[in-house]
């Protein structure tokens, strides 16, 4: 029997995998990357997050591979700063979600990302997101007045005790036309169907020749379960989801 091909490719979560509670990276762990890279692991960082917000993470770590964002409805290249992949919605089902979600929860917060920038007509917060801890919206103000381009990321967010009343009826009115992904108890992520970090993770594999027998996938929640499937080897951190330990 032949020993399983060596590890060519590690794909890691931010958010609660890479980062500890502080938002911050462990010596070791910086360590441990750099370590890999320079023994010409390729590393690749997959993240809901959008790519100004891991800039300074990617940069810390020294890694020059392509990055996962919006939980792969883009990939980024931080190198050359272009988009290599991008997986939009149509503006005009972006509108009907936002309609739907309003008439059933008025005070439901939404908030866009489309490329690189965020647009909203409201900030609560009570409720943010890892990319609100830093930095402020490019936009804030009639949703019309933007949506008529294609979105990357509808995010909807609501306290926990109102937010699953608005998942049902996302999922229930716009089954198969989009996918719903959560890394936090209070934010809805909605991007294209065939959006997934799996799926991502697979392209810039592809990329280096490399296949799903000779990756690690690490993370915490159920938006990167897709990577679980794809790797030969899939590692759950000890603070992950419980779906995703099991």
């Amino acid at each position: 029997m032949q020993d399983a091909p060596d590890i060519q490719l590690v794909a890691i979560d931010v958010d609660g995998t890479l980062l500890r509670a502080k938002r911050q990276m462990s010596f070791k762990v910086i360590s441990a990357i750099i370590a890999a890279s320079q023994r010409g692991v390729k590393v690749v960082l997959a993240s809901a997050r959008p790519p100004r917000t891991m800039r300074e993470i990617y940069d810390h770590l020294k890694l020059d591979t392509p990055m996962i964002n919006y939980n792969g409805a883009l990939i980024h290249d931080p190198v050359q700063r272009r988009h290599i992949h991008h997986r939009p919605m149509h503006a005009g089902l972006v509108k009907r979600m936002i309609r739907a979600a309003r008439k059933l929860d008025p005070k439901v917060i939404v908030s866009l990302e489309i490329l690189d920038k965020w647009y909203t007509d409201d900030v609560d917060d009570s409720l943010p997101t890892e990319t609100s801890r830093d930095f402020d919206p490019d936009f804030i103000g009639p949703l019309e007045s933007f949506l008529h381009v294609p979105v990357t990321k509808l995010m909807l967010l609501a306290p926990p005790d109102r937010i699953g009343a608005i998942r049902e009826v996302i999922e229930r009115r716009f089954q198969g036309r989009v996918a719903i992904m959560v890394s936090d108890e209070h934010v809805l992520q909605i991007v294209h169907p065939d959006v997934d970090k799996g799926r991502a993770l697979a392209m810039i594999a592809d990329g280096y020749g490399i296949a799903g027998d000779q990756a690690m996938a690490i993370g915490d929640a159920p938006n990167d379960l897709g990577m679980f499937a794809w790797a030969r080897l899939g590692v759950a951190v000890e603070n992950a989801w419980p779906q995703v330990r099991e």
